[in-house]
């Protein structure tokens, strides 16, 4: 059995079967590396999704997060609000989780979860993963941020001049943990520094420093 970590070293990480399993790869590991307790749950299609974008296997996918649920497990600790986190994430998250959440319609750990987040306050980030977005996924969105949810879809920035997927991904997962007061260094933050550096060409404090 796993010793719990403390309230609010804990964080839900939700997988949903939109692409883009890598986000929640990293978040994993990020978390890992900082001290927290991660608190993990991939659904159905997202261990097909897993499975056609990824050589990890199941148990794999796993091994990145401290303690795993099932996704059918709705009677498990976080379908509770007494169980307290710091919050969740949900990477990537799909139209159809989405849907469950913005009308209250749990079939799964993952929804119900995230349901739990908002009815308890606390932060909740959804990295929606479609294009282009038709009206229901936007009134959907609305929705859920009325609610209290932070919409984050993964978009990459390019001022950093990224060179590789990696870098790409980790500015999508470090903006997506500062939502859950998680501060990271795994990507370059906008500041003076950074930007004279690209005004002269000299990204190195960009990650990808020109001979």
């Amino acid at each position: 059995m796993v010793d719990l970590a403390p309230e609010s070293d804990r964080v839900v990480v939700g997988v949903t079967g939109a692409t883009g399993v890598v986000y929640a790869v990293r978040a994993l590991d990020v978390l890992r590396e900082l001290g927290y307790e991660s608190h993990l749950i991939v659904t159905k299609s997202a261990a097909l999704t897993r499975a056609y974008e990824t050589d990890l296997s199941k148990d794999d996918l796993e091994s990145h997060a401290d303690v795993v649920y099932h996704h059918t497990d709705v009677g498990a600790p976080l379908s509770s609000g007494s169980f307290r986190t710091k919050g969740m994430l949900i990477a990537p998250t799909s139209m159809r989780t989405l849907g469950e959440i913005a009308t209250g319609v749990t079939s799964s750990l993952v929804s119900r979860a995230a349901d739990v987040t908002l009815k308890e306050r606390r932060p909740l980030v959804l990295m929606v993963r479609e294009t282009p977005l038709n009206l229901i996924h936007l009134r959907n969105m609305v929705t859920v941020t009325e609610a209290g949810a932070t919409v984050f879809p993964p978009v990459p920035a390019f001022y950093s001049r990224p060179s590789t997927i990696e870098e790409i991904v980790d500015q999508s997962v470090g903006r997506a943990l500062d939502q859950l007061g998680i501060h990271t260094d795994i990507y370059p933050r906008w500041d003076a520094t950074l930007r004279e550096s690209v005004r002269n060409g000299n990204l190195d404090a960009a990650g990808s420093e020109e001979d």
